[in-house]
């Protein structure tokens, strides 16, 4: 199914990025967010977000406990919130519904409904038009961006996380499941940015040290002015390179920001880091899109 142009394939060349309007339907849009509302509703809190502490000790073993939970979440569908929505005894201090950052990482693997729109015939057209070979899927995010609360994300490079020999390789698609606006933290990006390579990477550190990911290099300044936001309707997709540089502020509206989003790498002739934090496992290879 063909959903890009030859000039689509020339702006995201270009650009680094490429806005398609109309993606998904609302109905698939508002099933996506109904399965998600049932799947919050059944969660169970992770237990480090309840530890009560009042010692460096027991900060340190909550810190452990959250490192953890993060880097072993690529395969299982885990639970992230946003900073203060827990009391000291780990309770909620706002409703469930609002008290999430981000669910990830393995819902495309898992959830049949996230599953088929991962897969979609609209997908693979899509991938087979930028010509990946044989693109497999990463990981899978749904961010909540929540009204008031939803921090603000720095400007990145994904492949700082998600690196490959060569870069290039990775790619993020990113759907709207509500509007996205100035006022409740659409993307931001600096065309053209993702042709000068990335200068930070984040790695896991050797086995039985803490903490368990750090940081080489270092993010660079960039310059407000270069920045593009891109406000985008319920439905619509945003393609990500993994070099391009793009941030989103933090939601001070009244709406939340409701994404589905997730990457997938070309995996012909490419080496996927051992040293990313994410790593395929036997539960869960990364999965070939084009089956």
């Amino acid at each position: 199914m063909d959903v890009l142009t030859d000039s689509d394939v020339q702006r995201y060349q270009d650009d680094g990025y490429l806005i398609l309007e109309g993606f998904l339907t609302e109905a698939e849009c508002d099933a996506l967010r109904a399965r998600m509302k049932d799947i919050v509703e059944q969660m169970d809190v992770p237990p480090h977000c309840r530890i009560q502490f009042s010692t460096n000790q027991e900060e340190q073993l909550k810190s452990q406990g959250s490192a953890d939970y993060f880097i072993t979440s690529g395969d299982k569908i885990r639970f992230f919130f946003e900073k203060g929505v827990f009391d000291d005894k780990g309770e909620f201090i706002v409703p469930k519904e609002r008290s999430l950052n981000k669910v990830g990482h393995a819902l495309h693997a898992y959830e049949p409904l996230y599953k088929r729109i991962t897969h979609s015939e609209k997908v693979k057209g899509l991938a087979k038009k930028l010509g990946l070979q044989s693109p497999v899927i990463l990981q899978s995010m749904y961010i909540f961006k929540q009204p008031g609360i939803g921090g603000e994300v720095t400007p990145h490079q994904d492949a700082t996380f998600l690196y490959t020999e060569p870069l290039g390789r990775v790619m993020g698609l990113w759907i709207a499941l509500e509007d996205a606006t100035l006022e409740n933290g659409c993307l931001w990006f600096i065309p053209g940015s993702h042709s000068n390579g990335i200068s930070r990477r984040m790695v896991r550190t050797p086995k039985g040290t803490f903490p368990l990911t750090d940081f080489v290099g270092c993010e660079q300044e960039y310059d407000d002015k270069l920045f593009v936001p891109t406000p985008i309707k319920k439905g619509g997709l945003v393609l990500i390179h993994g070099e391009v540089v793009h941030r989103s502020a933090q939601n001070s509206s009244s709406d939340s920001r409701h994404v589905y989003t997730f990457h997938m790498m070309d995996s012909h002739e490419t080496r996927w880091s051992p040293e990313n934090w994410l790593q395929p496992t036997e539960e869960l290879p990364f999965t070939p899109l084009y089956t």
